[in-house]
């Protein structure tokens, strides 16, 4: 499933242009001209991040992230022209993870949205499924409570897979949680990541086949 993303926004050009490129990077989008109607939806459709304007007819931003906060934990991400030390400080302080100020970049806004996502997946330690779980502070797998030793670069490849069991995710996508391409960031890299963790797996779990290949397509995550 797509990560699905709340633009709560005034400005009609602004919620269209950000949802563009969240749609771009294959998140699903659903914007809200004001505050009305906003806690329901959250409730109702449980979004995976919100994008927040604190400048709102029909309600304000600040007020709104402190409901929005006593029963949702997704990251929510402020924005707004005030550029003022204190009026980031509010923001954050009432419950936002991130503040930005207009006018911003398209692509800041989707690569810091991408951060909070894996920030608010990364910080579940314990287990998932199956027969693993993920220690976030050690940046750790263990499979069958075993270490499965992974460098930084594997356990990047294997959080992103785990965190949507049955997606599948293109190699591009994969090199985006590496920091995106360089010398030594490609395809191939790619493809040797997931062979190494599939190695080391099977190592403690000779009968676990738990990434799948998806041919023209990349890698699917199955724990069970």
């Amino acid at each position: 499933m797509s990560s699905l993303v709340f633009v709560v926004e005034d400005d009609a050009k602004i919620a269209a242009v950000v949802s563009d490129f969240l749609k771009a990077e294959g998140f699903i989008t659903r914007c809200f001209p004001d505050a009305r109607g906003v806690l329901e939806a959250v409730s109702a459709d449980s979004p995976d991040a919100i994008i927040l304007d604190i400048m709102l007819p029909a309600g304000n931003g600040h007020t709104l992230a402190r409901s929005i906060r006593e029963t949702c934990k997704a990251p929510i991400m402020m924005v707004s022209a005030r550029r003022e030390e204190e009026d980031k400080l509010q923001a954050l302080d009432g419950g936002a993870d991130d503040y930005m100020t207009k006018p911003f970049s398209g692509k800041e806004l989707v690569a810091r949205v991408k951060a909070q996502l894996r920030r608010a997946n990364g910080m579940q330690p314990g287990p998932i499924a199956g027969s693993y779980r993920i220690d976030a502070d050690a940046l750790q797998v263990f499979w069958n409570n075993q270490s499965l030793e992974l460098s930084r670069s594997e356990y990047s490849i294997f959080t992103a897979l785990a965190r949507r069991p049955g997606a599948v995710f293109s190699r591009d996508v994969l090199l985006d949680e590496l920091g995106g391409r360089s010398e030594e960031s490609t395809d191939r890299a790619i493809d040797s990541h997931v062979k190494n963790i599939r190695k080391k797996i099977s190592e403690v779990d000779p009968n676990a086949r738990p990434i799948a290949s998806v041919y023209g397509s990349g890698y699917r995550f199955d724990p069970e």
